[in-house]
């Protein structure tokens, strides 16, 4: 590709502001925040694809699919990543359309509903660890793990849950129709949620699992399979921080490969917030990867002029 391609991964928790705002009409509007720096890039030149986080949305489609039990269906965990990846590509696409009108281009936005194969030995299938869905007391967790086969732990002091595998992404399958999208200019939603988990059966032929995949690592794959010039990731924080939130706290401008790696071995990042982000972009730049960009969705203008932001270079 000639194009200056950049594939900007989204959080799912972004979405959510707080308990207050977790309608599907908060979720908009706090996309339409994000869509509006999105925006920005596209007027800098940037070719842009969009990644997304699903986990609180999936949580949200289990507990319905939960309290219905016994009236309606429930829905498996593969269907919820693809219900919520529609969704959440529908409100990117609608901010982002209304955006294009306001400022004059001519764009189109689409998204591509991902499944993204996974090694069906991969090593978490036989320890799952990822916690979904809603809290449970021991007695009603150990009855769901009998009768339906969930796998479960006891999540922080805070109740049991269901736990799945969380799979390395190994192939995205609608890689060719994201390269089709990208060189007509259309901007493009694709691996929500890490992309919906499938193996090959015994016929070669796809088959959902339930499964999570990191969409950091969904999202470094892409960057690599589509030598993307960036993997820019969209967090809470405007910098990458070692010692973070103590009295010694930095903020880092830029670090390279080499630098990323010391500080993941270090232990400066958390495992349920920095550390997979840090990963996914070892991944990319170790692959060949140009470039890589941490900072919050309001930043990401003027990171791009290098006036802030975490830059990570080979």
């Amino acid at each position: 590709m000639s194009k200056k391609v950049a594939i900007v991964a989204v959080g799912g928790n972004s979405l959510i502001l707080d308990s207050k705002h977790q309608t599907v009409q908060d979720q908009y509007h706090a996309a339409c925040e994000t869509m509006k720096h999105i925006a920005e890039m596209i007027v800098k030149g940037w070719d842009v694809v969009i990644t997304h986080g699903n986990g609180p949305q999936v949580g949200y489609v289990l507990a319905r699919s939960e309290y219905s039990r016994g009236i309606l269906h429930e829905i498996p965990l593969d269907t919820c990543g693809a219900d919520t990846q529609g969704a959440i590509g529908y409100n990117f696409q609608m901010a982002l359309d209304n955006e294009f009108k306001k400022r004059g281009l001519k764009k189109s936005a689409a998204t591509v509903v991902t499944q993204v194969l996974v090694d069906k030995n991969d090593p978490s299938f036989k320890k799952p660890s990822k916690p979904i869905g809603q809290f449970y007391s021991e007695d009603e967790a150990h009855k769901r793990k009998e009768k339906d086969g969930w796998d479960i732990m006891e999540d922080a002091g805070r109740g049991w849950r269901r736990v799945v595998a969380s799979p390395d992404p190994k192939e995205i399958i609608e890689l060719d129709a994201i390269k089709t999208l990208i060189d007509a200019g259309v901007v493009t939603v694709a691996v929500g949620g890490g992309g919906i988990p499938v193996i090959r059966d015994e016929k070669g032929d796809l088959k959902g699992t339930a499964a999570v995949i990191d969409k950091d690592l969904a999202s470094s794959l892409l960057a690599t399979l589509l030598k993307a010039d960036l993997l820019l990731i969209s967090t809470a924080v405007e910098k990458v921080c070692l010692n973070f939130g103590k009295p010694d706290e930095i903020a880092l401008d830029k670090m390279t490969l080499a630098d990323a790696k010391k500080y993941i071995d270090e232990g400066h990042f958390k495992p349920g917030s920095m550390l997979p982000k840090m990963k996914a972009i070892v991944k990319f730049l170790e692959k060949g990867g140009k470039q890589a960009l941490i900072t919050d969705p309001a930043h990401i203008p003027q990171a791009l002029d290098g006036k802030t932001g975490t830059w990570i270079v080979p």
